[in-house]
Protein backbone atom coordinates (compact mmCIF):
# COMPACT_ATOMS: atom_id res chain seq x y z
CA UNK A 1 0.00 0.00 0.00
CA UNK A 2 1.32 3.81 -1.20
CA UNK A 3 -0.46 5.89 1.45
CA UNK A 4 1.45 8.80 0.24
CA UNK A 5 0.09 11.70 -2.26
CA UNK A 6 0.72 11.78 -5.85
CA UNK A 7 0.83 15.01 -8.13
CA UNK A 8 -2.49 15.23 -7.99
CA UNK A 9 -3.41 13.56 -11.41
CA UNK A 10 -6.65 11.08 -11.16
CA UNK A 11 -4.97 7.58 -10.34
CA UNK A 12 -5.78 4.76 -12.66
CA UNK A 13 -8.32 2.77 -11.02
CA UNK A 14 -7.46 -0.43 -9.29
CA UNK A 15 -8.07 -3.58 -10.77
CA UNK A 16 -10.11 -4.65 -7.75
CA UNK A 17 -12.11 -1.79 -7.97
CA UNK A 18 -12.92 -3.29 -11.80
CA UNK A 19 -13.57 -6.83 -10.43
CA UNK A 20 -15.94 -6.01 -7.51
CA UNK A 21 -18.02 -3.77 -9.44
CA UNK A 22 -18.23 -4.98 -13.11
CA UNK A 23 -21.31 -8.06 -13.54
CA UNK A 24 -20.60 -11.46 -13.93
CA UNK A 25 -22.54 -12.48 -16.11
CA UNK A 26 -23.81 -10.26 -19.56
CA UNK A 27 -27.24 -8.93 -18.77
CA UNK A 28 -29.52 -6.94 -21.16
CA UNK A 29 -31.64 -3.92 -21.11
CA UNK A 30 -35.94 -5.75 -21.07
CA UNK A 31 -37.72 -5.83 -18.04
CA UNK A 32 -35.69 -3.28 -15.97
CA UNK A 33 -37.46 -0.82 -13.33
CA UNK A 34 -38.49 2.15 -14.53
CA UNK A 35 -36.37 4.95 -13.16
CA UNK A 36 -33.11 3.58 -14.40
CA UNK A 37 -33.21 4.13 -17.86
CA UNK A 38 -29.89 5.20 -18.86
CA UNK A 39 -28.15 3.07 -21.83
CA UNK A 40 -25.10 2.69 -20.08
CA UNK A 41 -26.25 1.13 -16.61
CA UNK A 42 -28.83 -0.76 -18.03
CA UNK A 43 -26.15 -2.84 -20.09
CA UNK A 44 -24.22 -2.72 -16.53
CA UNK A 45 -26.42 -3.85 -14.24
CA UNK A 46 -30.08 -4.42 -15.30
CA UNK A 47 -31.76 -7.00 -14.07
CA UNK A 48 -33.92 -10.35 -16.31
CA UNK A 49 -35.27 -13.22 -15.97
CA UNK A 50 -34.57 -14.44 -11.77
CA UNK A 51 -32.75 -11.82 -11.05
CA UNK A 52 -35.58 -9.69 -11.96
CA UNK A 53 -37.70 -12.17 -9.87
CA UNK A 54 -35.50 -11.91 -6.72
CA UNK A 55 -35.46 -7.89 -7.04
CA UNK A 56 -37.42 -6.36 -4.44
CA UNK A 57 -39.61 -3.52 -4.57
CA UNK A 58 -40.91 -1.56 -1.35
CA UNK A 59 -44.59 0.22 -1.73
CA UNK A 60 -44.52 4.26 -0.89
CA UNK A 61 -47.65 3.30 0.35
CA UNK A 62 -48.19 5.82 3.76
CA UNK A 63 -44.84 7.54 2.31
CA UNK A 64 -43.92 10.51 1.76
CA UNK A 65 -41.26 10.11 -1.46
CA UNK A 66 -40.26 11.97 -4.04
CA UNK A 67 -37.20 13.79 -6.21
CA UNK A 68 -36.07 16.94 -4.11
CA UNK A 69 -33.38 19.36 -4.99
CA UNK A 70 -31.00 20.31 -2.75
CA UNK A 71 -29.07 23.77 -2.00
CA UNK A 72 -25.17 22.98 -2.02
CA UNK A 73 -22.30 25.67 -1.61
CA UNK A 74 -21.92 23.88 -5.26
CA UNK A 75 -24.69 24.55 -6.85
CA UNK A 76 -28.07 22.28 -6.82
CA UNK A 77 -28.11 18.62 -6.88
CA UNK A 78 -30.69 16.52 -7.24
CA UNK A 79 -32.12 13.99 -4.68
CA UNK A 80 -34.37 10.93 -3.48
CA UNK A 81 -36.05 11.33 -0.30
CA UNK A 82 -38.61 8.73 1.56
CA UNK A 83 -40.40 9.28 5.10
CA UNK A 84 -43.26 8.53 7.21
CA UNK A 85 -45.78 10.07 6.06
CA UNK A 86 -47.14 11.88 9.53
CA UNK A 87 -44.02 12.15 11.18
CA UNK A 88 -42.18 15.29 12.19
CA UNK A 89 -38.69 15.25 13.06
CA UNK A 90 -38.49 11.67 12.44
CA UNK A 91 -34.05 10.18 12.70
CA UNK A 92 -32.36 10.60 9.47
CA UNK A 93 -30.44 8.82 7.36
CA UNK A 94 -27.92 9.90 4.85
CA UNK A 95 -27.88 7.00 2.12
CA UNK A 96 -24.95 7.11 -0.20
CA UNK A 97 -25.17 5.75 -3.70
CA UNK A 98 -23.06 2.85 -5.67
CA UNK A 99 -21.26 4.36 -8.67
CA UNK A 100 -24.34 4.14 -10.83
CA UNK A 101 -26.49 6.77 -9.10
CA UNK A 102 -29.32 6.79 -6.93
CA UNK A 103 -30.77 4.25 -9.51
CA UNK A 104 -34.22 2.34 -8.05
CA UNK A 105 -32.23 0.18 -5.72
CA UNK A 106 -31.01 2.73 -3.78
CA UNK A 107 -34.54 4.75 -3.82
CA UNK A 108 -35.65 1.17 -2.37
CA UNK A 109 -33.34 0.97 0.27
CA UNK A 110 -34.64 5.01 1.23
CA UNK A 111 -38.51 3.60 1.04
CA UNK A 112 -37.17 0.42 3.71
CA UNK A 113 -35.80 2.75 5.51
CA UNK A 114 -38.78 5.12 5.75
CA UNK A 115 -40.88 2.20 6.26
CA UNK A 116 -38.91 1.62 9.44
CA UNK A 117 -39.35 5.03 11.13
CA UNK A 118 -36.44 7.28 9.80
CA UNK A 119 -36.30 10.21 7.11
CA UNK A 120 -33.95 8.63 3.94
CA UNK A 121 -32.35 10.69 1.30
CA UNK A 122 -30.00 10.05 -1.22
CA UNK A 123 -28.36 12.61 -2.95
CA UNK A 124 -27.03 12.71 -6.38
CA UNK A 125 -23.55 13.11 -5.73
CA UNK A 126 -21.72 12.71 -9.46
CA UNK A 127 -24.25 15.06 -10.42
CA UNK A 128 -22.06 18.21 -11.19
CA UNK A 129 -19.66 15.78 -13.61
CA UNK A 130 -21.84 13.33 -15.36
CA UNK A 131 -24.79 10.85 -15.46
CA UNK A 132 -23.38 7.34 -14.47
CA UNK A 133 -26.53 6.27 -16.06
CA UNK A 134 -25.65 7.46 -19.21
CA UNK A 135 -22.16 5.90 -19.55
CA UNK A 136 -21.39 2.90 -21.71
CA UNK A 137 -20.17 0.53 -19.59
CA UNK A 138 -19.16 0.54 -15.76
CA UNK A 139 -15.47 0.64 -16.33
CA UNK A 140 -15.61 3.76 -18.13
CA UNK A 141 -17.43 5.13 -14.83
CA UNK A 142 -14.62 3.45 -12.90
CA UNK A 143 -12.14 5.38 -15.43
CA UNK A 144 -13.37 8.43 -16.28
CA UNK A 145 -15.83 9.44 -13.67
CA UNK A 146 -15.24 8.39 -10.49
CA UNK A 147 -11.73 10.12 -10.29
CA UNK A 148 -13.26 13.89 -11.21
CA UNK A 149 -15.53 13.20 -7.62
CA UNK A 150 -13.52 15.09 -4.98
CA UNK A 151 -14.03 13.71 -1.66
CA UNK A 152 -14.33 17.03 0.08
CA UNK A 153 -17.27 18.07 -2.54
CA UNK A 154 -18.95 14.52 -1.17
CA UNK A 155 -18.42 15.89 2.20
CA UNK A 156 -20.09 19.49 1.74
CA UNK A 157 -22.82 17.81 -0.40
CA UNK A 158 -24.15 15.16 2.29
CA UNK A 159 -23.43 18.14 4.74
CA UNK A 160 -26.19 20.10 2.58
CA UNK A 161 -28.06 16.94 2.25
CA UNK A 162 -28.53 16.82 6.32
CA UNK A 163 -29.42 20.32 6.27
CA UNK A 164 -32.08 20.23 3.95
CA UNK A 165 -33.25 16.86 5.53
CA UNK A 166 -33.32 18.79 9.06
CA UNK A 167 -35.76 21.39 8.01
CA UNK A 168 -37.89 19.28 5.99
CA UNK A 169 -39.18 16.75 8.30
CA UNK A 170 -36.01 14.69 9.45
CA UNK A 171 -33.86 15.68 12.59
CA UNK A 172 -29.99 16.64 12.19
CA UNK A 173 -29.22 15.59 15.69
CA UNK A 174 -30.26 11.69 15.10
CA UNK A 175 -28.25 11.02 12.03
CA UNK A 176 -27.01 8.21 10.74
CA UNK A 177 -25.19 7.39 7.26
CA UNK A 178 -25.03 3.98 5.36
CA UNK A 179 -23.70 3.63 1.70
CA UNK A 180 -22.86 0.76 -0.42
CA UNK A 181 -20.19 -0.09 -2.63
CA UNK A 182 -18.28 3.11 -3.37
CA UNK A 183 -20.98 4.88 -0.63
CA UNK A 184 -19.29 1.95 1.49
CA UNK A 185 -15.82 4.02 1.48
CA UNK A 186 -17.62 7.45 1.58
CA UNK A 187 -19.33 6.27 5.04
CA UNK A 188 -16.38 5.83 6.61
CA UNK A 189 -15.30 9.06 5.91
CA UNK A 190 -18.40 11.19 6.54
CA UNK A 191 -18.46 9.37 10.15
CA UNK A 192 -14.60 10.96 10.51
CA UNK A 193 -16.18 13.81 8.88
CA UNK A 194 -19.26 15.25 10.82
CA UNK A 195 -19.97 15.43 14.43
CA UNK A 196 -23.35 15.15 14.08
CA UNK A 197 -23.52 10.94 12.65
CA UNK A 198 -24.61 8.65 15.83
CA UNK A 199 -23.87 5.70 13.76
CA UNK A 200 -22.53 4.31 10.36
CA UNK A 201 -23.14 0.74 8.46
CA UNK A 202 -20.66 0.47 5.66
CA UNK A 203 -21.79 -2.15 3.11
CA UNK A 204 -18.72 -3.60 1.29
CA UNK A 205 -16.91 -0.15 0.48
CA UNK A 206 -13.09 -0.15 0.07
CA UNK A 207 -10.89 0.81 2.53
CA UNK A 208 -7.68 1.85 1.84
CA UNK A 209 -6.04 2.59 -1.93
CA UNK A 210 -4.04 5.13 -3.68
CA UNK A 211 -3.76 8.92 -2.64
CA UNK A 212 -4.33 11.65 -4.91
CA UNK A 213 -5.59 15.65 -4.67
CA UNK A 214 -9.17 14.77 -4.88
CA UNK A 215 -9.12 11.46 -2.86
CA UNK A 216 -6.40 12.54 0.06
CA UNK A 217 -7.22 9.55 2.85
CA UNK A 218 -9.26 6.36 2.67
CA UNK A 219 -10.77 4.60 5.90
CA UNK A 220 -7.86 3.81 7.00
CA UNK A 221 -7.06 6.95 7.85
CA UNK A 222 -10.59 7.98 8.92
CA UNK A 223 -10.12 5.11 11.79
CA UNK A 224 -8.60 7.34 13.85
CA UNK A 225 -10.66 10.24 13.78
CA UNK A 226 -14.46 8.89 14.13
CA UNK A 227 -17.23 10.72 15.71
CA UNK A 228 -19.36 7.93 15.92
CA UNK A 229 -19.43 3.73 15.68
CA UNK A 230 -19.42 2.15 12.15
CA UNK A 231 -20.72 -1.60 11.81
CA UNK A 232 -18.89 -2.90 8.73
CA UNK A 233 -20.30 -5.49 6.56
CA UNK A 234 -18.43 -7.30 4.19
CA UNK A 235 -18.02 -10.45 1.94
CA UNK A 236 -15.80 -13.08 2.59
CA UNK A 237 -15.45 -13.82 -1.62
CA UNK A 238 -15.26 -10.18 -2.32
CA UNK A 239 -12.43 -10.48 -5.31
CA UNK A 240 -12.21 -6.70 -4.63
CA UNK A 241 -11.70 -6.11 -0.84
CA UNK A 242 -8.80 -8.38 0.30
CA UNK A 243 -9.77 -9.50 3.90
CA UNK A 244 -6.49 -8.79 5.14
CA UNK A 245 -7.45 -4.85 4.54
CA UNK A 246 -10.30 -5.52 6.90
CA UNK A 247 -8.12 -6.96 9.68
CA UNK A 248 -5.15 -4.18 9.41
CA UNK A 249 -8.64 -1.94 9.84
CA UNK A 250 -9.56 -3.41 12.82
CA UNK A 251 -6.21 -3.21 13.93
CA UNK A 252 -6.44 0.43 13.42
CA UNK A 253 -9.95 0.31 15.19
CA UNK A 254 -8.61 -0.59 17.87
CA UNK A 255 -5.85 1.62 18.88
CA UNK A 256 -7.58 4.71 17.83
CA UNK A 257 -10.55 6.63 20.09
CA UNK A 258 -13.89 5.19 21.79
CA UNK A 259 -16.02 5.68 18.51
CA UNK A 260 -13.46 3.68 16.88
CA UNK A 261 -13.26 0.65 19.47
CA UNK A 262 -16.69 0.57 19.30
CA UNK A 263 -16.87 -0.05 15.82
CA UNK A 264 -17.74 -3.75 14.46
CA UNK A 265 -17.10 -5.48 11.42
CA UNK A 266 -19.57 -8.38 10.00
CA UNK A 267 -17.98 -10.68 7.19
CA UNK A 268 -20.59 -13.22 5.48
CA UNK A 269 -17.65 -15.81 4.47
CA UNK A 270 -19.56 -17.35 1.19
CA UNK A 271 -20.67 -13.51 0.22
CA UNK A 272 -19.34 -12.08 -2.71
CA UNK A 273 -18.72 -8.16 -3.31
CA UNK A 274 -22.81 -6.54 -3.51
CA UNK A 275 -23.90 -9.74 -1.71
CA UNK A 276 -26.94 -6.67 -0.91
CA UNK A 277 -27.76 -5.66 -3.68
CA UNK A 278 -31.20 -7.67 -5.28
CA UNK A 279 -30.85 -6.64 -8.76
CA UNK A 280 -27.44 -8.44 -9.68
CA UNK A 281 -26.63 -11.82 -9.29
CA UNK A 282 -24.21 -11.36 -6.69
CA UNK A 283 -27.05 -11.11 -4.44
CA UNK A 284 -27.18 -13.55 -1.36
CA UNK A 285 -30.49 -14.03 -0.01
CA UNK A 286 -29.74 -14.95 3.83
CA UNK A 287 -26.63 -12.79 4.06
CA UNK A 288 -28.23 -9.50 2.70
CA UNK A 289 -31.35 -10.16 4.80
CA UNK A 290 -29.18 -11.09 7.86
CA UNK A 291 -27.19 -7.59 7.34
CA UNK A 292 -30.10 -5.63 7.21
CA UNK A 293 -31.40 -6.66 10.39
CA UNK A 294 -27.94 -5.77 11.89
CA UNK A 295 -28.05 -2.60 9.91
CA UNK A 296 -31.47 -1.29 11.54
CA UNK A 297 -30.17 -2.72 14.96
CA UNK A 298 -26.94 -1.05 14.87
CA UNK A 299 -28.55 3.12 14.07
CA UNK A 300 -31.06 2.06 17.12
CA UNK A 301 -28.38 0.97 19.59
CA UNK A 302 -26.75 4.14 18.86
CA UNK A 303 -29.53 6.61 18.65
CA UNK A 304 -30.55 6.90 15.64
CA UNK A 305 -34.12 5.76 16.46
Amino acid sequence: MDDAPNDGRPTEPLPCELESLLPRVPLDRRGFLAGSTGAGFALSVAPTGALLAQTITTPSTGLRTGEVTIPTAGGPIPAYFAAPAVASGAPTILVVQEIWGVHEHIKDVCRRLAREGWYAIAPELFFRHGDPQKYPSTAQIVQELLPKIADAQVMSDLDATLEYAHVNGGNRNRLGVTGFCWGGRITWLYAAHQPLVKAGVAWYGRLTGPTNTAHPFHPYEASMRLHAPVLGLYGGRDDGIPLTTVDEMKTRLAASNTHARASEFLVYPDAPHAFHADYRPTYRKEAAEDAWKRALAWFRRYRVA
